[in-house]
């Protein structure tokens, strides 16, 4: 690890710089579908200067929610902001990769690209004066094989050897994560059976949701080398705790963190607040994109630590939106804390609906509900009418059709990829429904 440079491109000179200094053999070409799963294709080096120029052509009616076949000409443009050597490659001849905008024939934005929306709703931000932050905690799963939910440990959470059998894999994913300039906070054994986190230091938006598809890619590669398989599937064990992916956020303007006033309650902001009330508000819209699976829906149970209400507290990780307590000398680590998304979601988009959301908080001066301190797992219907708690969708049919009905959604997703994502889903859970599962035939084959 310690042979490959960090780089810190800033133009297409810097890259083709750094891709004959390091005698880099090919270049991949980075982007997602709606669905957040990476695409990706290799030029090599001959052919990279051109691309800087003219971009790389590619049909857009093979990716899952772009174009129709008869507009299907797509573009993808490198951005040299983001060439990193892939740390899990061999090094004798490096393979480097790059994210790409994808962009029509003419050079406009392509209004389906994830990475677009995510960019105007940042600009949306920066017009008001924010730079907006994130810090997702990835949870992932390590199995004996992609067909099998094996597990390899028994460990707990914060468990140690001989428990956590994980700690080399771990060590491997930080190493490549780190070698590829992706800061790492701490890791750690989750709560679940052979389940693992791994914290990344908070970052900008847009380089955060470009690490948070490298950081899936890189623990996917180093878990195969130690002969498992990592997964982000939410729920993959039936009465064990699912994968989440607690988003932080925070948004600073003028070099400060816009969240923080010592002089308030709780040391939270107007603007904090209002954001909060945007999360809460359109918790219902924005689901179908943070939880996008049918599986999804399987871990937003009560009962396992993924919340399900509607709610915000301090202290009380049973509510939708926690606010880590402020410690002194600490401004610019008040944040809020999103606690339903999982890391099956498209980084992109699930940080485009999270941002508009607060930031429609703000622009409508939203109010915001008192804080639900008791634990609300424990809660009856009497109590979540007298706090005015209400439910998370609880399938993703309800999820779906929540999005569908979003005005807020249509605006920030647009109307292709809006409806595109909208359709993908229900027909999801059309083949979930249908769907003649293993549980009904032993349950009902032999009674009935």
């Amino acid at each position: 690890m310690e042979n490959i440079p960090v780089f810190n491109c800033k133009n297409a000179d810097d890259v083709l710089k750094a891709v004959k200094d390091y005698n880099v053999s090919f270049i991949q070409f980075w982007f997602v579908d709606i669905l957040g799963t990476l695409k990706s294709f290799q030029i090599t080096p001959s052919e990279l200067e051109n691309a800087f120029e003219e971009g790389m052509g590619f049909d857009g009616s093979s990716i899952l929610g772009f174009t129709r076949i008869h507009e299907s000409d797509m573009v993808a443009w490198p951005d040299p902001t983001t060439f990193q050597i892939c740390s899990w490659r061999p090094l004798d001849r490096p393979v480097a990769r790059v994210f790409c905008d994808v962009k029509n024939p003419d050079g406009t934005p392509y209004e389906a690209d994830s990475r677009y929306i995510f960019k105007s709703i940042l600009d949306k931000a920066a017009q008001k004066g924010y730079t907006a932050y994130f810090g997702p905690e990835l949870e992932f799963f390590l199995f004996s094989s992609p067909t099998n939910p094996e597990i390899l440990d028994v460990g707990g959470y914060f468990d140690a050897p001989p428990l956590d059998l994980a700690n080399d894999v771990r060590r491997d994913i930080i190493f490549n994560l780190q070698a590829m300039g992706i800061a790492v906070e701490y890791s750690h054994h989750e709560v679940a059976p052979s389940q693992h986190e791994i914290d990344l230091r908070y970052a900008d938006g847009l380089t955060m949701a470009d690490t948070a598809i490298t950081y899936k890619v890189i623990v996917k590669e180093i878990a195969r080398k130690h002969g498992c398989y990592a997964t982000f599937m939410p729920k993959p064990l039936f009465g064990e705790n699912g994968s989440g992916m607690h988003v932080h956020q925070s948004l600073f303007k003028n070099g400060k963190n816009a969240f923080f006033d010592g002089s308030e309650k709780n040391s939270l902001s107007a603007e904090a607040r209002a954001y909060i009330s945007g999360l809460l508000k359109h918790a219902k819209e924005i689901v179908c994109v943070t939880n996008q699976w049918v599986n999804s829906y399987k871990r937003l149970v009560p009962g396992y630590e993924a919340p399900v209400y509607i709610a915000w507290a301090q202290r009380n990780r049973s509510a939708l939106v926690r606010v880590p307590l402020y410690k002194p000398g600490k401004e610019a680590a008040t944040r809020v804390e999103l606690r339903n998304p999982d890391p099956a979601a498209n980084p992109y988009l699930a940080f485009s609906v999270m941002l508009a959301a607060g930031l429609e908080g703000i622009e409508k001066g939203y109010d915001l509900q008192n804080p639900v301190e008791e634990n609300i797992f424990d809660m009856g219907p009497a109590d979540f009418a007298k706090h005015g708690i209400d439910a998370l969708p609880g399938s993703l049919y309800e999820a779906a059709m929540e999005l569908k009905n979003s005005e807020l959604m249509k605006r920030v997703l647009g109307d292709h990829l809006h409806t595109n994502l909208v359709e993908n889903k229900l027909i999801e859970w059309d083949q979930y429904r249908t769907h003649v599962s293993d549980f009904e035939i032993e349950k009902y084959l032999p009674v009935l």
